[in-house]
């Protein structure tokens, strides 16, 4: 499993299921897929991806301790 960061390359939108999908070891067109079917179910998943978006730090700039 890898830092949960979102990549430069290979990016649709955010870039929040090709994250995920390097971090559980799938392709970011199955984490894609899922995320649609999930979001014909009752729930916040959009705004979970809007969440995700804005927590999750770009690739190139994750965050590193000071200390």
């Amino acid at each position: 499993m890898s830092a949960l960061a979102r990549p430069t390359h290979g990016r649709m939108i955010g870039g929040v299921c090709a994250a995920l999908a390097r971090r559980f070891g799938t392709s970011a067109t199955t984490m894609r897929v899922i995320f649609l079917l999930s979001c014909l179910l009752p729930g916040p998943q959009f705004l979970l991806y809007i969440a995700l978006w804005i927590l999750l730090p770009a690739e190139g700039k994750t965050r590193t301790a000071a200390w």
